[in-house]
């Protein structure tokens, strides 16, 4: 064999041993950060956190109701409380001597000082 033809030769042999064997790839388990009870108690936990945070927030809505309800009834006792001092005061208006002894001059009647009989509380 010529040299040119022992050339090509070696360099086939080569090149063959220059490639890389493709060694059969392994199939990879993903392996998973959270084992399923990890999993699981996550899971639980956010439920309960999530839950809790609902619960807080219905009950200050509820508190915020109540609130109002008990702001209104004030506000209705003050209303009914100046309605009641101002009849009181009409009654104390109405219930003068003067006005009385008028009123009863007027329907007819006279006023005697021997049939008045003074009455103490």
């Amino acid at each position: 064999m010529s040299n040119l033809a022992r050339k090509i030769q070696e360099e086939k042999q080569f090149d063959v041993q220059t490639q890389p064997v493709q060694v059969p790839k392994k199939l990879k388990t993903k392996k998973s950060w959270l084992s399923p009870g990890e999993k699981i108690l996550g899971l639980a936990f956010t439920g309960i956190v999530c839950f809790g945070a609902v619960q807080m927030v219905s009950n200050q809505a509820a508190i915020y109701e109540v609130n109002k309800e008990i702001q209104q009834t004030e506000e209705a006792i003050q209303t009914q409380n100046k309605v009641n001092t101002d009849l009181s005061m009409q009654v104390s208006e109405l219930s003068t001597y003067e006005r009385i002894k008028a009123k009863a001059e007027a329907m007819g009647l006279k006023f005697s000082g021997n049939n008045v009989k003074v009455v103490e509380d």
